[in-house]
């Protein structure tokens, strides 16, 4: 009887032990933005798929709107084991690579198709890589859309700007672009900016539609110039101990699933800079204005001084190759 009952023991512990391991694994998802923006959209769509396909395997969680740590601080957590996936804007990585400050480059890309045709060439494929060596993989890139200017006092030419106070995200690139127009840049996290603009702390801010829209910048600022002058991208990103650390099986699946909700996400980031742009300009709240050719030039002239400046950290050659994105 004892042994039966050692025996039976013995396999209800080895039942206990197999049922712990088998708890799936847990993959935190930690944003900035709101849920119904192009990133936010994006990351509950990886969480859908990955519970449709990887059920009681692995479970997504997202975190969206600085819930649990702001863009400023996400890495460090990351590679500390406290969050296994994050998308970043591009500017963020600059303590981990040089090279993504390409992206922060002012009038570099023409449209966005430029932007994708240069993200998807064997150039924009390896700049992915080049956060390996401080601990983190690049898994894709994913799409917000152009930026715009926006201010409390109409922005046609640069000589506007001159004076004026500007959020700006943590980037050598983004402060000296404001720099060049004599403008005072200042380093600030996505979640003040509302407040600060209300506040009229700072003066303006440059962003997305998609996230002048949801985060109602235009509530709280009169003017909106339609500039077109910047990028905002992010880089969907997870430490390599974690990422590399998954069974082959899994990973598989779990980057198949993350490349359907990127491609998602960007068509949902093409549609709301369209849609979002119209819903602003019918609140009445903000007056976007369009530049014309010869204003735009002004802003180009101004600004485009900074690719050299910043030419010798990014590398010549691969600001060339995104300027060829254009034709």
């Amino acid at each position: 009887m004892r042994l039966l009952t050692a025996a039976v023991t013995s396999m209800a512990l080895m039942f206990g032990a197999t049922a712990a391991t088998a708890a799936p694994i847990e993959i935190k998802f930690s944003h900035v933005v709101a849920e119904n923006t192009p990133k936010g959209q994006m990351a509950n769509k990886f969480a859908e798929l990955v519970a449709e396909r990887l059920p009681g395997k692995v479970e997504v969680k997202v975190f969206p709107s600085s819930q649990l740590f702001g863009d400023n601080k996400v890495l460090e957590a990351m590679l500390l084991g406290d969050v296994q996936m994050a998308a970043p804007s591009l500017s963020k990585f600059q303590k981990y690579t040089k090279q993504l400050q390409l992206f922060d480059l002012p009038f570099l890309f023409k449209d966005m198709a430029a932007v994708e045709r240069f993200q998807q060439s064997e150039a924009g494929q390896k700049i992915l890589s080049s956060v390996e060596s401080k601990g983190l993989v690049g898994l894709g890139y994913l799409h917000n859309g152009l930026k715009q200017l926006s201010a409390s006092d109409p922005l046609r030419v640069p000589a506007d700007a001159s004076g004026k106070k500007f959020r700006i995200m943590t980037s050598d690139v983004l402060q000296a672009q404001f720099e060049a127009v004599e403008a005072v840049p200042l380093k600030k996290p996505f979640s003040e900016v509302f407040t600060l603009l209300q506040t009229k702390a700072i003066d303006g801010q440059e962003n997305t539609w998609s996230n002048i829209y949801s985060k109602k910048f235009f509530e709280v600022q009169p003017y909106i110039t339609e500039s077109n002058h910047g990028v905002l991208d992010y880089m969907v990103v997870s430490s390599a101990e974690f990422w590399n650390g998954l069974d082959d099986d899994i990973r598989v699946e779990v980057k198949k699933a993350l490349d359907e909700a990127i491609a998602f996400g960007n068509q949902v980031a093409a549609e709301k800079a369209q849609s979002d742009k119209q819903a602003i300009i019918d609140s009445k709240r903000s007056e976007v204005l369009e530049i014309s050719d010869a204003e735009r030039a002004q802003w180009v002239s101004a600004m485009k001084p900074v690719w050299n400046q910043f030419s010798d950290e990014i590398g010549a050659d691969l600001i060339e190759a995104a300027a060829q994105s254009n034709n």
